[in-house]
């Protein structure tokens, strides 16, 4: 599964700094998933989801959707 937030931050046009405003999570853990250093919990999805206001869903790619 690959986590999509760089691809909708670009698509928004939005720094770290507005995405950490906005979803409040913090940059380093903004960077951590986008980089792939953690996989981030089910609540995180739903705190970027509702942040970005993005369907859950548009965050991640996978075969089992």
């Amino acid at each position: 599964m690959k986590i999509l937030l760089k691809e909708i931050m670009d698509k928004q046009n939005l720094s770290f700094r507005q995405t950490e405003y906005k979803t409040k999570i913090p940059i380093s853990s903004l960077h951590d998933i986008i980089c792939g250093k953690s996989d981030p919990r089910m609540s995180t999805m739903e705190q970027l989801a509702k942040g970005l206001n993005v369907h859950i869903e548009e965050l991640y790619e996978s075969e089992y959707k």
